[in-house]
């Protein structure tokens, strides 16, 4: 828990750099206390492109962090936790893109997932997140569109856009894909009126026990309006501190229950990002984010035709 000392420090030094603090539903607690705004990787980027100060403070994975500083490089943006890395982030060959364009020319589409590094980015035509995939998708003009890097993410879009060719890469997020099919079907034995809310990130046997697929910020609003008393939830733990709390708001903290799988999903590089942490960065102006320009142009033009595509 943060001291009061500590709580001090960091509005000062806020004021001091005029920051913002940015923080994914995925960091520990007190880390989204600090932020002025939290969200899923979508929310994030929208936010990062439009706020009017100085330095931004990103409490997430470092692809996040690399995303704001291409949509604001005049900021300076630090990273709390300058080792926090997405595994998949880095799930992708080039050679399985100079193949694919190869093979079906300017009826190619590659869309690559924001949970990648810059350098996928800049290969890629458009960025999407798991809030507006499948209307991306939806919206591109070409008929085959190769999904990077997330194989089960790739899987759900190609389900919901059945009139497009959608040639899946094998990247996954090593969280989301050790949630075990048994461990849902436990938690449906003992509580068979609970509605199981689960990532696309998923793999699909865990998603066929869905009653909801859907981003982060979606489960999140699905439990919090719905009128069921009991959820499961397939996805990274930390957003059980959003969702007690938006529930508590809302007045249903004594009548809503959550579960998560035995395993708990836990997001290693995520829940290294902590309060105190947050406050260091700021003390220090450590974890700056610095964008390799090679690669920047691109990266910034998909990330941009996001931004245009989910209007």
């Amino acid at each position: 828990m943060l001291t009061k000392e500590l709580l001090d420090e960091f509005f000062e030094l806020k004021e001091r750099h005029d920051a913002v603090v940015l923080a994914h539903y995925y960091v520990q607690p007190d880390a989204q206390d600090l932020a002025d705004y939290v969200g899923d990787s979508y929310f994030l980027a929208k936010k990062a492109a439009t706020l009017d100060c100085k330095t931004l403070v990103f409490a997430g994975v470092e692809f996040m962090a690399e995303s704001a500083k291409l949509l604001s490089p005049e900021k300076r943006v630090l990273m709390p936790e300058p080792t926090a890395d997405c595994p998949m982030a880095h799930m992708l060959q080039k050679q399985t893109v100079d193949e694919a364009r190869q093979k079906y020319g300017d009826d190619l589409a590659v869309a690559c997932y924001v949970n990648s590094t810059n350098q996928m980015k800049a290969w890629s035509d458009v960025c999407v997140t798991s809030s507006n995939a499948v209307r991306i998708v939806e919206r591109l003009p070409q008929r085959n569109v190769l999904f990077v890097p997330d194989l089960h993410l790739g899987h759900y879009i190609a389900e919901q856009v059945p009139g497009k060719n959608i040639i899946l890469n094998d990247g996954f997020c090593p969280t989301h894909e050790a949630i075990q099919v048994r461990e849902i079907e436990e938690l449906l034995a003992e509580h068979p009126n609970a509605i199981v809310c689960a990532h696309p990130e998923c793999a699909v046997w865990v998603l066929e026990k869905a009653s909801y697929i859907g981003s982060t910020s979606g489960i999140i609003e699905r439990c919090v309006t719905g009128k069921e008393d009991e959820y499961i939830i397939c996805t990274v733990h930390g957003v059980l501190h959003e969702i007690e709390k938006q529930v508590e708001k809302a007045g249903d903290a004594g009548r809503k229950r959550f579960f998560f799988p035995r395993t708990t999903p836990i997001c290693p590089n995520m829940s290294r990002v902590t309060g105190e942490k947050v406050v260091a960065c700021l003390r220090d102006l450590s974890g700056e984010v610095f964008v390799d320009e090679c690669y920047a142009e691109g990266a910034k033009r998909a990330l941009e035709r996001m931004l245009e595509l989910a209007r």
